[in-house]
């Protein structure tokens, strides 16, 4: 499971290095046109998530995921021989159509198989090591650049894919029991609908996640351009990248402990009251001033991701606990409503990053005070149970 979600993060994080040789190779200067090639993969990552997910309710997951990974292998090569923007971008939104699949249906097989607070300890640690490509991928992506060229981080991902998915297909049983697949007609869409929107859980921890998913989505997108255009620091990206990614993977490691004693809800609250405190006092410290050394900021960027290490897992674990029933289908709502939430979040507030980062903490600020008051409001009696 953390190796077929491991995929979407290679396909994101490795190719950070190399936006600024794409886009002199399909002649784009604009920075903010580049951030388009990071955040347009989202948006095929929640729109594909309507298919796939309620679809394998039907048919079952891992058919849907051998079916995503073509479609990510056509919408590579489209990325390869692209020659414009735009047709760049259709590869894009396309890789993450097709990335839809494995990352929505192995949140899927995880609550077919567990639930309550120990789906969200094995939660965790399927998360920490998706958080580990992040660690790596930016170098990965900066060696294969600097030896073969940009396209060369297409073809890695292709191959690094093509391993996860026969491992899968030989060891991984499917968990969709026959018992619990329903017919595949217009009706498993319309009633999963209706069903995820009935239980406030589920809607309101997905609201609280394509907040926060937002805000993380903007530092994707301009950390390039903070850490080589705004700090000159082009050959120490990917180590700067590598260590952030670090203190969200320790946060999510520790998660899968501190679950247990404390529960999903108390933590949340306590570390989106952290996310929220981070942020606030970046603001009061350097707003309308240039921006802090290189060792302040990131910094502050370790407090502010460590915040949302003990999130991302736990939010998703909250939306679908209540939802087990119709895992397959609530995935895809879930991954649909968060990530169609964050895409223009991250583009509005990434489109103030140009001169300094402050923007990007002014954005943590105000999507953390409202996850907060989504989740005191999306307190029920299951979330104090756990």
């Amino acid at each position: 499971m953390a190796s077929l979600m491991s995929l979407v993060a290679l396909s994101i994080d490795a190719l950070l290095p190399a936006l600024s040789p794409i886009g002199t190779s399909i002649h784009v200067t604009d920075n903010q046109d580049l951030q388009l090639l990071i955040t347009m993969i989202f948006l095929g990552l929640g729109v594909g998530q309507l298919i796939s997910g309620p679809i394998s309710d039907s048919v079952g997951r891992k058919p849907l995921i051998y079916v995503g990974f073509i479609v990510f292998v056509l919408a590579s090569i489209l990325c390869v021989y692209s020659e414009s923007l735009e047709w760049m971008i259709v590869g894009r939104i396309f890789q993450g159509v097709g990335l839809s699949a494995p990352r929505t249906l192995s949140i899927a097989m995880v609550r077919d198989t567990f639930s309550g607070n120990y789906m969200a300890k094995i939660m965790s640690f399927v998360v920490v090591i998706f958080i580990l490509v992040p660690v790596v991928a930016p170098s990965i992506g900066k060696l294969l650049l600097d030896q073969y060229g940009w396209q060369a981080i297409f073809y890695s991902q292709l191959f690094f894919g093509a391993f996860v998915i026969l491992w899968l297909a030989k060891r991984q049983p499917e968990t969709l029991k026959e018992e619990y697949k329903t017919p595949l007609r217009l009706q498993l869409f319309t009633n999963g609908l209706r069903e995820f929107f009935k239980q406030r859980q589920a809607w309101v921890f997905t609201l609280v996640s394509g907040l926060i998913t937002g805000a993380f989505m903007v530092y994707l997108s301009a950390s390039q351009q903070i850490f080589e255009n705004q700090y000159q620091l082009k050959e120490e990206f990917p180590f700067i990248f590598a260590g952030l990614a670090i203190s969200v993977g320790l946060a999510t490691f520790l998660n899968g402990t501190l679950v247990m004693k404390y529960g999903m809800y108390r933590l949340v609250r306590f570390f989106a009251i952290l996310f929220i405190a981070v942020s606030g006092a970046y603001i009061a410290l350097f707003y309308q001033t240039p921006n802090p050394s290189i060792y302040v900021l990131v910094t502050f960027f370790v407090l502010q991701f460590f915040a949302i290490g003990f999130l991302f897992g736990n939010l998703r674990s909250l939306a679908m606990q209540p939802i087990g029933h119709i895992a397959g289908v609530g995935a895809a709502y879930n991954g649909f409503i968060s990530t169609i939430m964050a895409v223009p979040i991250a583009t509005f507030i990434g489109g103030f990053v140009k001169e300094t980062s402050l923007p990007l903490f002014i954005g943590f600020f105000c999507c953390g005070i409202l996850a907060l008051g989504l989740i005191l409001y999306g307190k029920t009696n299951d979330t104090n149970k756990n």
